[in-house]
């Protein structure tokens, strides 16, 4: 049922969810359009990783999504219960400020998303201005947006910071290194402090909008286009 959270008590079965909040060890989002997603595979895998198990939860949600109208379903494991609530989308965003300097990285489990989100909400809602704070490991590098992967530019260079335990795996990040790939486009992974995003073209990047950017929306356009193409049915 759209936008009420719902447990499931097994293969193709779910009910409503008690109206608790429980600690929450894993989560997962992902856009539906007109039965349309990106990187779904890549979602389930996530998950499913992270919780060691929950295929078949996985597939059931999926299954029972809508086909038409635009959906943004969170998948959760908390207490030992898998849940699914099926949100309509909210609008997508095409431009984004970043909050620089840096703040160190508050969360605990950087590479599994879901324990650290409820701090990462809050530490998104504490600049103001909707600003994305940018996370920063404590040798002071570059991670990531605090909902959202980063990329930037330096000249035609696509640049990003190195896989490590302290990113999460990001599906729009995979997908947009999928589309340079395709393009043969340069890209280098590089350690970077805050400051030094200043003044360059970054984007910020998660399952919701894809591609968002500080500066030229003429180059975000083309591979959000490219990246749009990659959504294919559930």
């Amino acid at each position: 049922m759209p936008d009420v959270k719902e447990r499931w008590t097994g293969p193709g079965r779910f009910a409503p969810a008690p109206n608790l909040i429980s600690p929450v060890e894993v989560a997962d989002s992902w856009l539906v359009d007109d039965g349309r997603c990106r990187g779904l595979d890549l979602h389930r895998a996530r998950f499913t990783r992270s919780c060691g198990g929950g295929e078949r939860f996985f597939d059931d949600v999926v299954a029972r999504l809508p086909r038409s109208g635009r959906w943004f379903p969170r998948v959760e494991l908390a207490q030992g219960e898998f849940t699914v609530q099926v949100r309509p989308a909210p609008p997508i965003a095409t431009e984004v400020a970043l909050r620089l300097p840096g703040v160190p990285d508050p969360r605990r489990r950087p590479s599994v998303k879901g324990p650290d989100l409820e701090t990462l909400v809050q530490l998104r809602a504490q600049t103001g201005d909707g600003r994305e704070p940018v996370l920063l490991s404590p040798e002071g590098w570059v991670r990531e947006g605090a909902l959202s992967s980063l990329m930037w530019w330096r000249g035609e260079v696509l640049c990003a910071p190195p896989e490590g335990p302290g990113l999460l795996p990001s599906v729009t990040r995979a997908l947009v290194l999928q589309i340079a790939a395709g393009r043969a486009q340069e890209v280098r992974f590089e350690q970077v402090q805050a400051e030094e995003l200043a003044g360059l073209e970054c984007w910020s990047m998660s399952a919701l909008h894809g591609i968002r950017s500080t500066g030229n929306q003429v180059r975000r356009e083309a591979w959000q286009a490219e990246l749009l193409g990659l959504a294919a049915e559930m």
